[in-house]
């Protein structure tokens, strides 16, 4: 294939306002929109539309706190050198593995979560009984994220262009689902709340966020920041793109989990209960549930509309995440995170190797998770703890480099960027110990491997900026012992922890970690050094 003699720096800035937007949109539209309403509504019933309000206020102030950092280092991937730039080498190596881990996996359950759907036309895909990839499925999946893949490989704008047609697509039919369920059926009585459940669905507004792809859905807002090395005017695109998205997302899961609750039949209300509404007539055959919802009440049109979109919006979703996901690995290789041959551009200004890369462990992916209902708490994990250090790096800056230009700044940052940060530890708290044992048992294999080639190669780990991440180790233990020892309802732990003084104890430790990572970071003439590099 023939290359560019640049780098990952030398991508071409061919991306819109418009595309961004719908990149963003796009990897905020994707599975979640088709199967989350359900799986929310069982857990919380009709309170289940807060958890869609909750979280989408929550990703939009980390929507802000990113704008701001994109704006002032506006390059592909630059959610790698963020934590470079304020805590130094052995902390971006961390978060790095939490992105790769979180960036590459994306595409995978995305095409899983299309592959579910055409299981109800082509079963051969599927396993009937577990929703496992059989062979054959799991070669269909192959090709899938392989055709993601050869498509990126024609340059951002191309990209931009089949991410704009989709985005149209993905607004649209999402908001004819809303009109439609509410103008079909719209039972007010289903949004009563007997007292027997006031307390299970009022916990469930927060175990939902994580466990029912509540947060996994929004998360799609930093497309638009990965690739703000690809766009002629970051300081106004970028704002536009991820707040934009973000808005709109909430608009519109909001409106969906509404109308799903209202146009429930109350007779499999009384029958089934929210708790086991997937066991109703319909539900429980295994099409998709608004799908179902829609032929239950005389909607066919609608049920065809949600079945050819079941494929467009997840893999829409795919496609744009394999796209930001070879920004993504190209900017480690610039930053000597891995092999700087990874960052090599083809003749369209696309980071090719990067992309390979993306596509071959993508698909190792799916083989120990073949579920996308299983990987789904994962990821969501993954997404949300990779997203966490944006606060600590916003503050560190602001304290570091006060004279820096900010194209955009978060309004009451010294109260908004907390905020954002307790609640992005509240929602890793709330997605459970096991999913948060997993993660951190993957991150400190990598870091024991890390520091053994250290040994290796130097001799030593004494030169590693020990003084600015050593706040990262009791952070990251520090979530795991208090899921531990917390709800047993809420995160299946010992249940020392109960709720809501749960919630109390980690905005109490998330602010100390807060402030010793900030008074952690490193000088400014070390940032401004690395700035200086790049």
């Amino acid at each position: 294939m023939a290359e560019t003699s640049g780098k990952i720096s030398g991508l071409r800035r061919e991306a819109g306002v418009i595309g961004l937007l719908y990149a963003s949109l796009g990897g905020i539209i994707g599975s979640g929109w088709l199967k989350g309403p359900m799986e929310a509504a069982q857990q919380a019933g009709p309170l289940s539309v807060f958890s869609w309000l909750i979280g989408g206020i929550a990703i939009l102030l980390l929507a802000l706190v990113y704008a701001e950092l994109a704006t002032m280092f506006p390059r592909s991937g630059a959610v790698v050198h963020f934590p470079h730039l304020s805590h130094g080498v052995l902390l971006s190596r961390i978060w790095s593995w939490i992105l790769f881990l979180g960036y590459v996996s994306v595409a995978p359950v995305e095409v899983l979560a299309t592959l579910g759907y055409m299981a109800n036309i082509w079963p051969w895909l599927i396993y009937p009984k577990n929703h496992a990839l059989t062979p054959a499925g799991f070669g269909f999946a192959v090709l899938m994220l392989a055709f993601f893949t050869v498509l990126n490989l024609f340059g951002i704008k191309w990209v931009m262009r089949i991410t704009t047609v989709a985005g149209w697509w993905k607004l649209a039919v999402p908001l004819v689902t809303i009109f439609g369920l509410l103008i079909a059926a719209h039972h007010t009585a289903n949004l009563h709340i007997q007292p027997h459940q006031m307390t299970s669905n009022f916990r469930g507004i927060f175990t939902a966020l994580g466990t029912a792809g509540v947060i996994f859905s929004f998360l799609g807002f930093r497309q638009a920041v990965e690739l703000a090395g690809e766009t002629s005017r970051p300081q106004r695109n970028i704002p536009i793109a991820v707040i934009g998205s973000v808005v709109i997302g909430i608009v519109i899961y909001v409106g969906l989990q509404l109308a799903f609750v209202m146009a429930i039949s109350p007779a499999d209300l009384t029958k089934y209960g929210w708790g086991a509404l997937d066991h109703a007539k319909g539900f429980s055959v295994g099409a998709g549930p608004l799908a179902a919802l829609a032929s239950g009440i005389g909607l066919a049109w609608l049920a065809m509309l949600l079945y050819a979109d079941a494929i467009v919006s997840p893999g829409g979703t795919g496609f744009i995440y394999a796209t930001t996901s070879s920004r993504v690995i190209g900017a480690m290789s610039e930053a000597g995170l891995i092999h700087n041959s990874l960052q090599r551009l083809n003749r369209f200004g696309v980071p090719w190797a990067a992309g390979v890369v993306s596509f071959a462990v993508g698909c190792l992916f799916m083989l120990p998770f073949p579920s996308w209902h299983k990987m789904v708490n994962e990821i969501s994990d993954v997404m949300v703890l990779s997203y966490g250090i944006g606060p600590v790096v916003l503050l560190s800056l602001r304290r570091t480099l006060p004279g820096t230009a900010r194209p955009f700044r978060v309004p009451m940052a010294r109260i908004l960027v907390p905020v954002t940060f307790i609640i992005s530890n509240l929602i890793v708290y709330w997605s459970g110990v096991a999913t948060l044992s997993f993660l951190l048992a993957v991150v400190a294999a990598a870091l024991v491997v890390f520091l053994l080639w250290r040994v290796i190669k130097h001799n030593s780990i004494a030169a590693l900026p020990w003084n600015s991440t050593w706040w990262v180790f009791p952070y990251l233990g520090g979530l795991w012992f208090l899921d531990y020892i917390g709800s047993k309802s809420m995160t299946g732990g010992l249940g020392f922890l109960k709720f809501p003084y749960d919630v109390i104890v980690v905005a109490v430790f998330s602010v100390m970690i807060l402030y010793v990572a900030v008074n952690s970071a490193l000088p400014m003439e070390e940032i401004q050094a690395y700035i200086d590099n790049l």
